[in-house]
């Protein structure tokens, strides 16, 4: 039997994202070991039938020693445990996991499930994380969520087109992920909502000053927020610009919770108007619920919606057009809302069930 370790920056991310691919390894040909930092889920995945190991990582750090604690913890870790191959996730497991494999000569296979703010800026942090990737990542079969980002990694000259490989995102459970509901609320009383951690590359300022234009002339519409707080990241949005936007009476603030479905399910349409993702999880999850979906024509996000098929389109940081979409949601009849809900569920089912990324990951893993 093979072993395969599968690597991410939390336990929480192996859980809830590849929780089905790792069930689907350990029912084929694979031994399957799991390493990321301890967490709330570092016991659910031991749930799953594999062994875990703890380790010790700084997500937004740029402090060159903690990243080679990280390496010196990976190297004893890959040698202890002696992979048949790695398949790792997230940004510095990607960078570091891959350099320390290549020393090791283990073959592996990285997954990029986004660009995150090395690429939405040029400063020398940027410049020094590409040039890792680039020596992480020779050679390695990349897979890549959208078209997008593996166009930018072979412009930049990270990797070269041979080894890209496109899987579309983690897949959503369809049949987990299914409204109870088919009726959606009167138009002038729906609500929306915004799923994402509090931070403005996720659009939540345009998000703000869209609800204020959409108020004025639809005071009876409700907006929430769903997502928890990021205070090391630059872009983070504060405790008190959420806390002055609930007291303007423009949203509902529903903190961090991990009932997603239950939230999904009491709203009319969900709402991302991202600056760019990987491949969204949070569309894939509204739109195998039935909901219409507004988000922003960006990579990661278009990939999911057609425009005026299952839901409308926007350019990025464009509030205006944000605001226009919103009350175009809300003109639309209840039962137009409904066919756009349906006609997203289906697009789903067909594109990025789970059934259809595990298949693809297994065929990659065993060719």
């Amino acid at each position: 039997m093979k072993r395969i370790i599968l690597c991410s920056n939390t336990s929480w991310y192996l859980y809830n994202f590849r929780r089905g691919l790792i069930k689907a390894l350990k029912n084929s040909t694979y031994e399957v070991v799991l390493i990321s930092p301890l967490d709330n889920y570092s016991e659910k995945l031991k749930d799953l039938g594999c062994v875990h190991y703890g380790i010790q990582l700084d997500n937004k750090g740029t402090n060159p020693f903690t990243d080679l604690i990280l390496m010196h913890q990976l190297y004893k870790l890959f040698t202890k445990i002696k992979p048949d191959i790695l398949l790792i996730f997230t940004i510095k497991p990607n960078i570091y996991g891959g350099i320390v494999a290549k020393f090791l000569n283990i073959p592996t296979i990285n997954a990029i499930s986004g660009l995150g703010t090395v690429f939405l800026n040029d400063k020398i942090s940027s410049k020094i994380a590409k040039l890792l990737y680039k020596i992480s990542l020779s050679k390695n079969k990349v897979i890549f969520e959208n078209k997008d980002d593996s166009q930018e990694f072979i412009k930049q000259k990270i990797i070269k087109k041979n080894q890209v490989i496109l899987v579309p995102g983690c897949g959503i459970d369809t049949n987990s992920f299914k409204s109870k509901s088919t009726t959606q609320n009167l138009s002038n009383k729906i609500t929306f909502l915004l799923i994402a951690r509090l931070i403005k590359d996720k659009g939540i300022v345009e998000y703000i000053d869209a609800i204020r234009v959409v108020k004025e002339k639809y005071p009876n519409a409700k907006f929430k927020i769903l997502g928890s707080y990021y205070f090391d990241n630059p872009s983070s949005i504060s405790k008190d610009e959420v806390d002055s936007w609930i007291a303007e009476g423009l949203i509902e603030y529903l903190g961090y919770t991990d009932a997603v479905l239950e939230e999904i399910e009491r709203v009319d349409c969900v709402v991302l108007p991202s600056y760019r993702e990987g491949l969204s999880r949070v569309l894939l999850e509204a739109g195998s619920m039935s909901k219409p979906i507004i988000t922003t024509n960006v990579a990661g996000c278009k990939e999911v919606v057609e425009d005026n098929y299952n839901g409308f389109l926007i350019p990025p940081k464009d509030s205006k057009s944000l605001a226009i979409a919103i009350e175009k949601m809300i003109e639309l009849s209840p039962k137009k809302r409904d066919t756009m809900g349906t006609l997203g569920r289906l697009k789903i089912i067909n594109e990025f069930d789970e059934k259809i990324v595990i298949k693809k990951y297994l065929n990659i893993l065993t060719p």
